[in-house]
């Protein structure tokens, strides 16, 4: 479960301020892949960052009672100058699983042949994103934090994200931000729509993109 207690995220650009969020209440619970939907800019990948710990928090409070993962696809999430697998081998330690165990299945899963074994500075976007979302995918996180990741590939790898990511769902949660509806459709049970600072939950997703689709058309 993940409890937003007063959550507030404000940036201040050149002398303006943008509040991202405005003292938001919510909870997601456990073993629910909500959707986390919104406009381009709304502050969905902020959130995400947040309840990862990755980003300091404006105001407020995040609580948690599992173990979360790092907001894949975001690229801070690995060091530029190490390769995928010592950044892979890195990530196992923090989170205390096997090492070996890991990196092989990393290996298998992203497809990624030698530039496994180069920087990650080399790799481009969708080859830093198959490495993420294989790296998040081989550990048992409670919930994880998705960032658009599973679009990434050709149909067959796109295919087996979404197998993968199904399997861990059984027991597992996640906030999930994708602008592909169908995909959410597919992958998520709940929705939350960002819109203005403000959260709103809805435990039916197609409830959320009534919402969200209401907000585009405006």
């Amino acid at each position: 479960m993940i409890v937003l207690r007063n959550l507030s995220k404000i940036f201040v650009l050149e002398g303006h301020r943008k509040t991202v969020l405005d003292s938001v209440n919510a909870v997601f619970p456990s073993k629910v892949s909500v959707a986390l939907l919104g406009r381009n800019g709304a502050g969905k990948s902020t959130l995400l960052k947040m309840i990862s710990g990755a980003m300091d928090v404006s105001g407020g409070e995040i609580l948690t009672d599992g173990q979360i993962s790092f907001p894949v696809g975001y690229a801070g999430s690995f060091h530029p100058d190490l390769t995928g697998a010592q950044n892979t081998r890195f990530v196992a330690r923090i989170y205390g699983v096997d090492t070996d165990a890991l990196i092989a299945y990393v290996e298998d899963f992203a497809e990624l042949g030698q530039s496994f074994h180069l920087p990650v500075r080399s790799y481009s976007s969708g080859m830093r994103s198959r490495l993420a979302f294989g790296v998040s995918m081989g550990i048992n996180f409670d919930t994880y934090l998705i960032d658009e990741v599973t679009a990434v590939g050709d149909a067959a790898f796109k295919k087996k994200s979404r197998l993968v990511f199904q399997e861990r769902m059984k027991s597992s949660g996640a906030l999930f931000v994708s602008h592909s509806l169908g995909q959410v459709k597919e992958m998520c049970q709940a929705g939350a729509v960002l819109e203005d600072g403000q959260l709103h939950y809805y435990d039916d997703v197609r409830d959320a993109i009534a919402h969200h689709l209401r907000n585009l058309n405006a």
